[in-house]
C-alpha cells in the first residue's frame, strides 16, 4: 500500500458503515472523520445529506467504495416537519425568510394536499442543491447570488403522510421516495398547493434501501461491517474456487435464466463481484479485485 499525506501508511481498512449523521456536518465532513478514525483515504458515501439533516448515511471503506453505486439509487425514507406560512431562500429552516402567509388549514386539507404528490412527479431542483449545471454546482452559484433556470426532474413518491402537532402551522411529514427526491422542494410545493407557502425543518433520513436508523452507529462508535453488507438487498450466488477465478477475470458465467443483478461470493462467503443478466448471459458489472 502506498504512502499517504503526512507520510502515514494507509491502514488498508475495508468494509461498510451505516452512520447516523449528526446535524451541523456535511456528508463530506463525515467522510473526513471516518478517514481519520480508520486511517485510510478510501472512504466514500452513497448519497448526500444536507448539513442540517440527520440520519442514515451509508459509507464504503476500501473495497466497499466500489459497491456504493449499488446503494446510491436505493429508495429513501425521511421524517421531517412541514412548517406552513413561511417560505425561505433555501426551502428549509437554514435560509432567510422570503415570504410569509396567513394560513388556516385543517389536518385533512394538509393530508389531501400532500397526497396529490403521491406517485411519479417532477421536481425542480432547489438552487441550494448539488446538481451540476455547466460544470458548476447549483449551491455554488447560489452562494454567488446567482439563480438560473432549472429543468424539472422525474422522481417518485412511494408514500407520504402528514400528522398534526400542537402548533396548527407545523405538521409531521413522513415520506418514502426514489433516490434524487428533494424533501425541501416537496414541503414547499405542499405549501403552495395549500394556497400559501411552507418550508422544511428537522429533516431526518430514517432508511436507505434496507439500511435503517436502527442499524446505524454514531460517529464516535464506528461499527465497520464486511464489504458484502452493502449488497444485503441483492440476491447472492456462492461459487467454488474454479468459478471464482473466472469471476476475478470478469468472465461471463454463461446463460442467465432470469434478470437483474446478482452478488457473487467465493467459497468462503466473501463478496467478490456483482454480475447482471445481460443479453441472456451473466456478465460482470463490478469485480472487486480489479483496479
Amino acid at each position: 500500500m502506498g504512502r499517504r499525506g503526512g507520510g502515514r501508511k494507509d491502514s488498508g481498512a475495508s468494509g461498510s458503515l451505516v452512520v447516523d449523521k449528526p446535524a451541523g456536518m456535511t456528508s463530506h465532513d463525515v467522510v473526513d472523520r471516518v478517514r481519520k478514525a480508520l486511517g485510510t483515504r478510501k472512504v466514500g458515501h452513497a448519497g448526500t445529506l444536507d448539513p442540517d439533516a440527520t440520519g442514515v448515511l451509508v459509507l464504503g471503506v476500501g473495497k466497499g467504495t466500489k459497491l456504493l453505486q449499488f446503494v446510491t439509487g436505493a429508495d429513501k425514507t425521511y421524517h421531517g416537519e412541514l412548517v406552513l406560512g413561511v417560505e425561505t431562500s433555501t426551502l428549509d429552516a437554514a435560509g432567510e425568510v422570503t415570504a410569509t402567509y396567513e394560513m388556516s388549514v385543517s389536518a385533512e386539507q394538509v393530508a389531501d394536499a400532500a397526497l396529490t404528490f403521491l406517485g411519479d412527479i417532477e421536481q425542480i431542483p432547489p438552487m441550494v442543491s448539488a446538481v451540476k449545471v455547466d460544470g458548476k454546482r447549483l449551491h455554488e452559484l447560489a452562494r454567488e447570488g446567482i439563480e438560473i433556470e432549472r429543468q424539472p426532474r422525474p422522481v417518485a413518491i412511494r408514500s407520504i403522510a402528514t400528522e398534526a402537532t400542537d402548533d396548527p402551522l407545523v405538521y409531521r411529514l413522513d415520506v418514502s421516495c426514489s433516490s434524487g427526491t428533494y424533501i425541501r422542494t416537496l414541503a414547499a410545493d405542499i405549501g403552495t398547493r395549500l394556497g400559501g407557502g411552507a418550508h422544511l425543518r428537522a429533516l431526518r433520513r430514517t432508511a436507505v434501501g434496507g439500511f435503517d436508523i436502527a442499524q446505524s452507529c454514531p460517529l464516535d462508535e464506528l461499527d465497520l461491517q464486511p464489504v458484502g453488507h452493502l449488497l444485503r438487498d441483492m440476491p447472492t450466488l456462492q461459487v467454488d474456487d474454479e468459478v471464482a477465478s473466472q469471476v476475478a477475470n470478469g468472465r461471463s458465467l454463461g446463460e442467465s435464466p432470469g434478470s437483474g443483478q446478482l452478488a457473487i461470493a467465493d467459497s468462503e462467503g466473501e463478496i467478490i463481484a456483482v454480475y447482471e443478466a445481460r443479453d441472456g448471459e451473466l456478465r460482470a458489472v463490478k469485480v472487486l479485485n480489479a483496479e
